[in-house]
């Protein structure tokens, strides 16, 4: 045993994670300890800060943001997940300045959520055509 886990050796002329604990007809005997196995794409975790990013461009409006009122223009948009909390902000494109979105600040449970949260965030206020 190793951290709790049972190790699973791989078959005859199989070596190493590419076997994986799997047998000859592909369904596996037991979890196994591979390297790597479970990881998130963001740094810091499932929990941790995660963000999406998109170039818009907002209909005749523009965007309202609590810092600087209204953008307009080419934008980018990032949503952000942090300490269970969701927030969309904007900058004018290839800017360094970002602007939070004016009550997009919400609390959301799982941050497995994120993709759809931004996905509703960049249907709702890219309006290329107007």
């Amino acid at each position: 045993m190793l951290n709790g886990e049972r190790l699973v050796t791989a078959a005859a002329g199989e070596s190493g994670p590419s076997a994986a604990g799997m047998t000859a007809d592909g369904t596996a005997e037991t979890p196994a300890a591979v390297p790597g196995a479970g990881m998130v794409a963001d740094s810091g975790g499932a929990a941790g800060p995660q963000s999406r990013t998109t170039d818009i461009v907002p209909g005749p409006g523009g965007v309202m943001t609590d810092e600087v009122g209204v953008v307009t223009g080419d934008l980018t948009l990032r949503t952000e997940y942090a300490d269970g909390k969701v927030t969309v902000r904007v900058q004018y494109k290839d800017a360094d300045e970002w602007y939070a979105v004016t009550g997009t600040s919400v609390t959301l449970a799982d941050p497995a959520g994120l993709d759809a949260v931004h996905g509703v965030a960049v249907g709702l206020l890219n309006r290329p055509e107007g």
